[in-house]
């Protein structure tokens, strides 16, 4: 398991990161590391590739556990704590005798001395408390501790199960999809320009119109799908299953060049923007 440092190394981001933050570092590396990206006859790259992938997931996985938990600045808290303790330690070996001792030659001649007296008067102090209900540590601790952060806001939604959700025309951009089950849904105009649609279930979903620009839909179902007009304009489709899918009139490419990454992407039975049936 990663420790928090090494989490938020691995995601190039700052302690005290929010969870956006982290939503957003996670989808832009998984975009550049994602193995299907990498060309499989390189077989360094795609082992380096899978390790990255593996580091990225760990790290996301931990941050979000412990945002939800600590909220985002709980290490910027801990640090403070943390540094105050050690000055208080520091401070507290270096202290002086109290002033009415400082002329008292054995205190002068005895290093030793003010330890020794200050856990007697830590003793006393005990027990005043203690015969006089004195509660002034515990008031002491109440004032220092920290109130609970309150939680971040959602950036995902909040169930995995989205089947046929109506989110016409909404607006998505940047959203973090990943692993919904958004079958049946009609997206049709929808903005998912930029969305992380990493294996979301699309099956038979209405995309008509909607707009998917550099959208990463890695391994994404997209089986059946309506997608005439849609907008794949820089879209990775590395690994997705688009059987049977209608991408009729849907913009994948400018002139002759293809601007639509379809590595591994299934596409027996689909309707090509041109019209014609892949085989």
């Amino acid at each position: 398991m990663l420790d928090l440092e090494t989490c938020y190394r691995v995601l190039e981001l700052e302690p005290g990161a929010t969870l956006e933050d982290v939503n957003r570092a996670y989808r832009d590396l998984v975009f550049i590391w994602h193995p299907d990206r990498i060309p499989k006859d390189n077989v360094r790259l795609v082992e380096k590739a899978q390790e990255k992938i593996k580091q990225i997931n760990d790290a996301r996985d931990q941050l979000r556990q412990h945002i939800h938990k600590y909220g985002s600045h709980a290490s910027g808290r801990t640090n403070q704590r943390q540094s105050y303790r050690q000055a208080s330690t520091s401070a507290g070996t270096t202290a002086s005798p109290p002033r009415e001792h400082r002329s008292d030659p054995y205190y002068q001649s005895n290093p030793y001395a003010y330890r020794s007296y200050q856990t007697s008067r830590e003793q006393q102090g005990s027990s005043y408390s203690q015969r006089h209900n004195h509660t002034y540590g515990t008031y002491s601790r109440q004032r220092t501790a920290a109130p609970p952060p309150p939680e971040p806001p959602r950036t995902t939604p909040p169930h995995k199960d989205m089947s046929g959700v109506n989110l016409q025309g909404a607006n998505l951009s940047e959203k973090d999809f990943e692993g919904r089950n958004l079958s049946h849904a009609n997206l049709s105009h929808a903005d998912l320009s930029d969305a992380f649609l990493h294996r979301v279930i699309l099956h038979r979903a209405n995309l008509r119109h909607a707009n998917l620009f550099r959208a990463n839909l890695l391994q994404a179902d997209l089986s059946y799908a309506d997608l005439q007009e849609a907008n794949l304009i820089g879209a990775d489709l590395s690994g997705a299953d688009l059987r049977g899918a209608d991408l009729r009139g849907a913009k994948m490419s400018q002139g002759n060049r293809l601007l639509v990454k379809l590595t591994g992407a299934r596409l027996s039975g689909a309707i090509m923007p041109d019209g014609h049936v892949h085989p």
